[in-house]
């Protein structure tokens, strides 16, 4: 018999996440402690539980604005490179405990030099946590590979500056870039050289785009950025009305398999969408558009992969077969080598379910 689909077998299912931000996903815990060694002093509570409850609350308010203003605080505890690769290593544990097998973390490395950390030595101290992390992970026995994308925020100049990093640091473990920040009125090609250097390199990208704003966002992505993926794209469903057909985006979307980095408890929080069920994922996911279901920010939103797999399986009606399916358009969209792909999907993520759904 199938294990059933619930949150302890998912949890023992191989999964793979794409779209998770190191800043929001700190442990309470770790928050308070490095805040007390940095002399941090604007933290809303004193003790972890309650500090975990305020974040899931002031991330609960139904405003992007708001939501994002939580962030202070991550980033405000940040600001050393050893606080960095702790929080790195941390995050590479929390997701391997999980079961996830293969991680793509983003963060911008220009919001960890308020304190004066040379931008260089920021990333540097990203991947040293994850590697430092996914080494102690192997050793307990729940392996996984972490890589990072280096986020340039939209409404600051330094995408240029990001872009290089990427390009220097990818064979150390950085992955790819991001554009993150206000959607509205910082367009991703605002500044072309840095998608220039992109191109010239070969370098992958993943663009915040379909979150906030609509359609619009989403064609400038994948023709102003050349987008590979898309951060959240959930805004696709605009074009996408009940019986009607497709609108033009979305169906060169769905044609094109352009991978959706879904996170819906994330736009729940942000007032998107009124609650999971109402969320279009499912119905993305049924029309066939290469939909993955990632976690955003854990912290804030107080979940796992394996919560928001569950929740929305639940609220859906997913099979074990759905759970897989969107697994394998993950790995399939990772920014991996060929043949680290390979081995996981054959070795680690087939089996993985295969025995979960003897």
């Amino acid at each position: 018999m199938p294990a059933p689909l619930d949150a302890d077998s998912i949890r023992r299912a191989p999964k793979v996440l794409l779209h998770d931000h190191l800043d929001g996903g700190l442990r309470p815990q770790t928050v308070l402690e490095l805040a007390d060694e940095t002399g941090y002093r604007d933290l809303p509570a004193g003790d972890a539980g309650d500090l975990g409850r305020w974040f899931r609350q002031a991330a609960d308010s139904g405003s992007l604005v708001r939501y994002l203003e939580t962030f202070a605080h991550t980033v405000g505890v940040m600001q050393r490179p050893e606080a960095v690769r702790r929080v790195a290593r941390e995050c590479a544990l929390d997701l391997a405990a999980d079961g996830v097998v293969h991680a793509e973390v983003r963060m911008a490395p220009e919001l960890l030099t308020a304190g004066g950390t040379p931008i260089e030595e920021a990333v540097e101290a990203i991947l040293d946590g994850f590697a430092q992390g996914s080494a102690d992970a192997a050793a307990a026995g729940t392996p996984i590979t972490v890589g990072a994308l280096l986020c340039a925020m939209r409404q600051a100049d330094r995408w240029a500056e990001v872009a290089d990093l990427v390009v220097r640091y990818r064979d150390a473990g950085v992955v790819g870039f991001d554009l993150a920040g206000p959607e509205i009125g910082f367009p991703p090609d605002r500044h072309p050289e840095a998608i220039t250097l992109l191109d010239r390199a070969g370098a992958h990208r993943t663009i915040h785009a379909g979150e906030a704003a609509g359609v619009d966002s989403i064609r400038a992505a994948l023709d102003g950025a050349r987008a590979e993926r898309l951060g959240h794209g959930v805004r696709i469903a605009d074009e996408v009305p009940g019986e009607a057909p497709l609108g033009p985006l979305a169906r060169r979307v769905l044609e094109e398999q352009v991978p959706l980095e879904v996170a819906p408890s994330s736009n729940v929080q942000t007032g998107a969408y009124p609650s999971i069920a109402a969320h279009p994922v499912g119905r993305l996911h049924r029309l066939g558009f290469a939909v993955t279901v990632n976690t955003d920010n854990r912290l804030m939103s107080g979940v796992s992969t394996t919560s928001e797999l569950a929740d929305v399986a639940a609220a859906h009606g997913w099979g074990w077969d759905d759970v897989q399916r969107v697994t394998e358009r993950a790995l399939g969209a990772a920014f991996l080598d060929d043949a680290v792909r390979v081995r996981l999907l054959t070795d680690v993520v087939r089996p993985g379910f295969a025995a979960l759904r003897a």
